[in-house]
């Protein structure tokens, strides 16, 4: 069983399909009933429509899908809202990543100006550390 799901795998990552012993393709036989109706069959896996929650039709607004709240239908299509997720989820991660470096920048600026005071890290562990020293010897002269 392992070497029929390794064997699988490894076809499927060359861009290759494992079909056994046989090369030809199976052929698809199409009936043609004069009597069934000419619709599109639907594909089961999909649901017929869902119903979007009040942030899902912020986030169809925001993304300018639609005008105003008012103007979304009662049911879409999950693509529809996957969508609007999806270019949701991007305008965040561009905003984390702008946030994230203009954050940086600031702290480049603060760091600058500290040493432009004579500020270190060093300088106040020492300092913090002297000052406990003393109350310790406070503590053991009273």
């Amino acid at each position: 069983m392992n070497f029929v799901r390794s064997r699988l795998s490894v076809g499927s990552l060359l861009g290759q399909r494992v079909r056994g012993m046989c090369n030809k393709l199976p052929e698809v036989k199409t009936e043609s009933s004069s009597a069934a109706p000419a619709q599109e069959p639907r594909p089961s896996f999909r649901p017929p429509g869902y119903r979007p929650s009040n942030m899902d039709k912020k986030m169809l607004v925001w993304t300018g899908r639609f005008k105003s709240a008012e103007q979304i239908p009662e049911t879409l299509s999950y693509e529809t809202i996957d969508s609007a997720r999806n270019k949701i989820r991007v305008k965040v991660a561009y905003m984390m990543m702008v946030l994230t470096l203009g954050a940086c920048v600031l702290m480049v600026i603060m760091g600058k100006k500290a040493a432009g005071r004579n500020e270190s890290l060093t300088a106040y562990n020492l300092e913090k550390k002297a000052k406990w020293r003393e109350e310790i010897e406070k503590e053991k002269t009273q």
